[in-house]
């Protein structure tokens, strides 16, 4: 009952913060997979980068995120709030996102990629209509581990003034107001929930 007091109370902080949050996630997971997948196809064509790029997100991925958001701090263009997290998420998420696509496109069978060789297909366009069809559903799995991955640290940001769900959290320990951290963690999972079905609806769609 006392939570939704406070809901009906402060309704539209707890909008502005949900709201915060699904921007700096849906800004981060696209660059993210628009940066995936360059690198993706960067690999596809050489196997060495690819061993590398894995191996160095693969590094990246293992800094703590507070390390890692105050290391980005100090960098031009960066500082404190929005773009430094943003930054990180995007940094954070090409180990999730590469290690599914170059499986899910190296997973494809050969003998489907030497016939459309066969047909006079371009390396280029066997990449992108015949493996990335064929891997739709390793590359939607890492999409979906890279958005949940992008919700919950995009909760750490509040630290350095990105705002979102973690403000809230943020505020309730320092005030010890535990209605905003289970708002706080409400808000969190639901949208973990809600984006990950919106995600499992888009790919039954596009393999139909």
């Amino acid at each position: 009952m006392e939570l939704i007091q406070f809901a009906q109370r402060n309704y539209s902080i707890l909008l502005r913060a949900l709201s915060e949050h699904v921007q700096m996630v849906l800004i981060a997971l696209i660059l993210s997979v628009a940066l995936a997948g360059m690198l993706t196809i960067l690999a596809m064509f050489f196997k060495p980068i690819g061993k590398f790029l894995i191996y160095l997100s693969s590094i990246i991925y293992s800094i703590p995120s507070i390390a890692l958001f105050a290391l980005m701090i100090p960098l031009p263009g960066l500082g404190l709030g929005r773009a430094t997290a943003i930054t990180v998420l995007v940094l954070y998420n090409q180990f999730i996102l590469l290690r599914n696509f170059i499986t899910g496109l190296n997973g494809v069978d050969h003998a489907i990629i030497e016939a459309a060789a066969g047909m006079g297909m371009k390396p280029t366009q066997i990449i992108l209509k015949v493996r990335v069809p064929l891997s739709i559903k390793s590359i939607f799995v890492g999409i979906r581990l890279a958005l949940i991955s992008t919700i919950a640290i995009a909760i750490i940001a509040s630290f350095i003034g990105a705002g979102g769900i973690g403000l809230l959290v943020t505020i309730g320990l320092e005030t010890n107001n535990n209605n905003r951290i289970i708002w706080g963690v409400i808000l969190s999972v639901g949208l973990g929930i809600v984006a990950n079905a919106i995600l499992v609806f888009i790919e039954k769609r596009i393999k139909r």
